[in-house]
């Protein structure tokens, strides 16, 4: 029987996967779309799933099986990981050996929840890895060296910070903030400052197109730049639209990024000396889709005193960790777990 290795950025938002010896094969939104009736059947997944989001009949309803990086849904997490396992591996008599990301938050019930998931979903074997630590590897981080490396994951549901050495977390923080967050926090503004409820898909294209976290001198056409949201209105329920500027949303996503720096801060906290010069000196990295936020690696540098970079395709470095550990299985055995 053929045996194929894949790595899955299981994420809140996004999912991700690795074949070796492939790359990445998929990146689709973590969205199942479900009819509604004594067995749920599943009507779409990923891509064509999120575009149902808010705008399906009542008789069908579009979830996010994952919330902060956790099965919320058991069973529309096992179909969605079965629907894009089947996409990478079409032929039934593949047997898959899965490596797959956790939180460092996270618990061993969801832990397991999430083994058994990938089990039910077709995988024959199942190892774990922490976020924090695939990132760094994707990243290109020297985890495996005995020199201090620090990581800020910002995914769609956590927000992971660790501290790395000689193959392991160090210290860590998995704080339950991330791009979900933010786009809540554009949502809740401006229904209470414009009177307009609007849904998730428009919260996050604000962010993306005004969104940041901290005046960016390589962009200063920011500050004046608007965008303009089409809603309903909280009183009198009819469509309006309002147009949005840069510095209120900035100032709309102060607070969930504020949480971001405590977070990083109390790592930083407990960091041992050696390994906060060696910070000192090679700096902090950001990966995931939260670390494209305009302003946000000068906002944290700003507030620790160290060096703050974006790392290279922040989205992919998840799941490129991952894919390093399906490609040397044997060589990074020991920064996963078995499931």
């Amino acid at each position: 029987m053929a045996i194929m290795d894949i790595g899955i950025d299981l994420g809140t938002a996004n999912t991700l996967l690795y074949v070796r010896g492939k790359g990445i094969v998929l990146n689709e939104p973590s969205v199942v779309a479900v009819r509604q009736g004594r067995k749920g059947t599943t009507v779409a997944v990923g891509t064509e799933a999120k575009e149902t989001l808010g705008r399906s009949p009542g008789t069908i309803t579009a979830v996010r099986p994952l919330e902060a990086g956790v099965i919320s849904d058991f069973d529309a997490t096992e179909e969605m990981i079965r629907h894009f396992i089947r996409k990478a591996a079409p032929r039934r008599s593949t047997r898959i050996r899965l490596v797959v990301c956790v939180p460092s938050g996270v618990t061993p019930v969801e832990r397991r929840a999430l083994v058994r998931a990938s089990h039910s979903a077709g995988a024959r074997s199942v190892y774990v890895i922490e976020e924090p630590m695939a990132a760094a590897i994707g990243a290109g981080l020297p985890v495996g060296d005995a020199r201090g490396s620090m990581v800020v994951d910002i995914g769609g549901g956590t927000t992971e910070v660790a501290v790395l050495s000689l193959g392991g977390l160090v210290t860590a923080r998995s704080l339950r903030v991330g791009g979900h967050v933010l786009d809540t926090a554009v949502t809740d503004h401006v229904r209470k400052k414009h009177g307009l409820l609007i849904g998730e898909r428009t919260a996050e294209n604000v962010k993306i197109a005004i969104g940041s976290a901290w005046p960016v001198p390589e962009d200063p056409e920011l500050e004046g730049r608007t965008y303009e949201v089409r809603g309903r209105e909280k009183i009198a329920g009819l469509p309006r639209r309002v147009e949005l500027t840069a510095p209120e949303i900035r100032r709309a996503l102060d607070e969930p990024v504020e949480a971001m720096i405590r977070a990083l801060r109390e790592t930083l906290e407990e960091c041992p000396p050696e390994l906060a010069g060696d910070l000192m000196e090679h700096g902090i990295v950001l990966t995931g889709g939260g670390a494209l936020l305009p302003g946000l690696d000068l906002r944290m540098s700003s507030a620790t005193g160290i060096p703050v970079f974006v790392a290279d395709e922040p989205l992919e470095c998840v799941a490129r960790g991952c894919g390093e550990c399906v490609d040397h299985f044997d060589t990074l055995r020991d920064v996963l777990q078995e499931g």
